[in-house]
């Protein structure tokens, strides 16, 4: 099944580097892996959608989020709630960033796959192809377990320094458009749970700057491409205004909000569900006592 699916990754890549050589474009298979991009990022289009527009929600939920963290400071069960209640209402998933990368992982690592099999001398459609700068997409790794020896000068795989700084551009350009990236999506906020998210967020681009090191060229012009298209996806939708409106008009009724009391297990809850569970075991002992003394 795998290894059916890495197929497909590799007919679609020759099949749009064919074309392109048809056309006589230069760097045929470097646009090929752009154009498959570009094909990708349409079919996960209403995934990275809604991500944008959950993450500008976030955003634009900071000032009722602060009113309510204020208002219930000593109730952090009724807090939890409200938020909860508030994230429903304006269709928020503080933990949704991350869906559009999990389904293209299958993508990376098929490419990953086809990109090493497409270099392999034994394959039959076996090429080596430069793109710009980049002396060739299947460097500077040529198998899975090289690892960074291209660029430490003590190691036996170091590529000398100009071919090293030459596959270095591209995995530093696709850090600093990451950061960017994150920067534009992730919210200011207090709330423990998205700072925790926003932080893991951030650790996304050095990440992928390493995976980008340890891999071929190829796999990291394709990250490179799709983070540039989801910028500008970013840019378009975080524009939208209509929506911040609606946020703002957004009505939580908090009267019908109950305490969740396997949520509320510390403090004076929990003290006050264990003493009413007390209280309910003493006055039944008493009403056996009782019952037993008439029956004697």
């Amino acid at each position: 099944m795998w290894q059916a699916f890495v197929q497909i990754i590799i007919e679609a890549l020759l099949f749009l580097r064919d074309i392109l050589i048809n056309f006589n474009v230069a760097y045929p298979f470097g646009f090929a892996i752009i154009l498959f991009t570009l094909i990708v990022k349409v079919f996960t289009f209403p995934l990275n959608q809604k991500q944008i527009k959950s993450s500008k929600a976030m955003q634009d939920l900071q000032p009722r989020l602060k009113e309510m963290q204020k208002k219930y400071a000593d109730d952090k069960e009724k807090l939890m709630q409200v938020q909860m209640e508030l994230y429903k209402e304006a269709g928020v998933n503080p933990l949704g960033g991350c869906l559009p990368m999990i389904v293209q992982m299958p993508v990376w690592f098929a490419l990953y796959r086809a990109l090493f099999e497409l270099t392999n001398p034994a394959h039959e459609n076996y090429f080596k192809e430069s793109f710009f700068w980049i002396p060739d997409l299947s460097g500077p790794v040529s198998s899975p377990t090289d690892g960074l020896g291209w660029l430490l000068p003590t190691s036996e795989a170091f590529l000398g320094f100009p071919d090293a700084i030459y596959y270095l551009i591209l995995p530093v350009l696709l850090v600093v458009v990451q950061f960017f990236m994150q920067k534009m999506l992730m919210p200011k906020s207090d709330d423990p749970q998205q700072q925790m998210m926003s932080q893991m967020m951030m650790f996304m681009p050095l990440m992928f700057g390493y995976f980008a090191l340890v891999v071929p060229s190829g796999l990291t012009l394709y990250w490179f491409t799709n983070t540039i298209l989801s910028v500008v996806q970013q840019y378009y939708l975080l524009r939208d205004k209509e929506a911040v409106e609606q946020i703002k008009t957004l009505q939580i009724d908090e009267s019908n909000l109950t305490i969740n009391p396997a949520l509320a297990m510390e403090g004076g809850i929990k003290e006050e569900i264990q003493g009413e569970k007390h209280g309910k075991s003493r006055s039944t002992r008493k009403r056996k006592r009782k019952k037993h003394r008439k029956n004697r």
